[in-house]
């Protein structure tokens, strides 16, 4: 069977963690950041994992990460 390609675009969005999870940065943190409070912000910074009906389309994806 042949080497699979990797999706350049998920690979910059998603890593697998040491347990096999599927870890995500979240959205809305980029601009418009004045009418967000600084708790919101401060969350936004944080990384969180794929929801498990995403996760095994996504590992798909990144068959090499």
């Amino acid at each position: 069977m042949p080497k699979l390609k990797t999706h350049r675009g998920a690979a910059k969005r998603f890593s697998i963690t040491a347990k096999g999870k599927v870890k995500r940065s979240k959205a809305f943190a980029s601009h418009i950041l004045t009418k967000k409070t600084t708790k919101r912000k401060r969350n936004l910074r944080k990384s969180t994992l794929v929801h498990s009906a995403n996760a095994s389309a996504i590992k798909r994806l990144i068959p090499y990460l």
